[in-house]
């Protein structure tokens, strides 16, 4: 078994899909999930995209991928890198996926001088925190997430 980690590519974007409704579906959100293949390919390989992403691959079958983008800190004057999603297939768990697609990204952040490189994790989902953590990863316990969107961000944006 021989795991790979590759830049994704246009003819990937169906499978990225696929991996972020699985997501969904396993953070018990399997609805909510809006984006199309236009979108995303569109986010990843237009005229300005918004996001890169990896596709982790066994013996050259894609069994994850990870999503992610910079983002700014205002502190340290530079920019950092966000881990968007991080998605192994349940029967790829447990071998190392997981661990390659977080170094791989991790190595970007340094490549590009990063200082920072930051994700979510949901706070039921003990097997990942208990993986982020063996990666070196510190909680920060002292912030919380805020979000508008929908009916709520017409309002406060007045239109």
């Amino acid at each position: 078994m021989t795991i790979g980690i590759r830049d994704a590519r246009p003819d990937d974007v169906a499978t990225i899909l696929r991996f972020i409704r699985d997501l969904a579906s396993f953070e018990r959100e399997p609805d909510a999930v809006e984006a199309t293949e236009a979108m995303l390919a569109d986010a990843l390989f237009g005229d300005r995209p918004a996001a890169e992403a990896v596709i982790a691959e066994i013996d050259r079958r894609p069994v994850g991928f990870a999503l992610f983008f910079h983002n700014f800190s205002t502190w340290t004057g530079r920019r950092g890198l966000y881990l968007e999603d991080l998605y192994v297939t349940p029967e790829a768990r447990a071998a190392g996926v997981g661990k390659a697609l977080l170094r791989h990204v991790a190595g970007i952040a340094r490549d590009r001088d990063c200082p920072r490189f930051e994700w979510w994790v949901l706070d039921w989902n003990e097997r990942a925190i208990a993986f982020y953590r063996a990666m070196g990863a510190e909680p920060m316990d002292e912030w919380t997430v805020q979000r508008v969107s929908g009916a709520a961000l017409v309002r406060l944006a007045g239109r």
